[in-house]
Formats: structure tokens, sequence, C-alpha cells
């Protein structure tokens, strides 16, 4: 086996290749973030705190969560019918890896503000 072939399974055999795939979808790593600012979200309040998602999208987003063990529904026999969303063991252990990366992503974006405001004004002179 060539060292290309072998640079090419190590990538395929990567532990983190799974959850990239998990985390790449768009409001994956927002909707792991917001379920682990609270305990536990109804559906509707989890679209509300994401604003822009549409139902469909975060139905089927959910869904793909639970499937990876990331984040738990819970129906309540109620009615109206109840359910709540939250993370599991894992999908908890997830949000604190990503943690540092949600703060290095807010200081850049407000360093990226401040730039932009200090370049606005320095063209308004």
């Amino acid at each position: 086996m060539s060292q290309s072939e072998e640079q090419r399974e190590d990538v395929a055999l990567c532990p983190c290749r799974n959850i990239f795939d998990i985390l790449s979808r768009k409001w994956s790593f927002l909707i792991i973030n917001q379920l682990g600012m609270h305990d536990t979200l109804r559906f509707n309040q989890l679209q509300k705190q994401l604003q822009d998602i549409n139902p469909k999208t975060l139905s089927d987003t959910l869904s793909v969560l639970q499937r990876e063990d990331l984040v738990t529904k819970k129906k309540y026999n109620e009615i109206p019918p109840r359910v709540e969303y939250s993370l599991t063991k894992d999908g908890q252990a997830l949000r604190n890896a990503i943690i540092p990366l949600v703060k290095w992503a807010a200081n850049r974006e407000s360093k990226s503000y401040k730039f932009e405001n200090l370049y606005q004004s320095d063209t308004d002179r």
C-alpha cells in the first residue's frame, strides 16, 4: 500500500468524520447549543429561539440528532400533546467540546464588526 493510499484510509477512518457530517448540517450546531443552554425545550420554543428555521428543517435535524443519540425526545401523554427535547450525555459532551469554537467565533465576529465600524467611520470623513 502506498503512502497516499494509507493517508486516504486514515482520513476515511477518522473518528471525527461522522460528527463533522452531523455538525456540517446548517442547524445542528445551533440546535445543540440552544438545547445545552436550557434543560429542555419544546419544539415551538426551540423554533422561536432559532428564529429563521422552518418547522420541517427543525424536525428533520432533530431526527438526525436523535438517531445519533445526541438529542432525546420525551413525549408526554397529555392533551394537547407535549414533546420536550434535551441533550443526551453525548450531546452535552459534544456541546462542551464545541463551546471553545463558539467563543472563538464570537470573538472573531466582534473583531470583524469593530473593524467594519472603524472602516466606515474612516471613509465617512
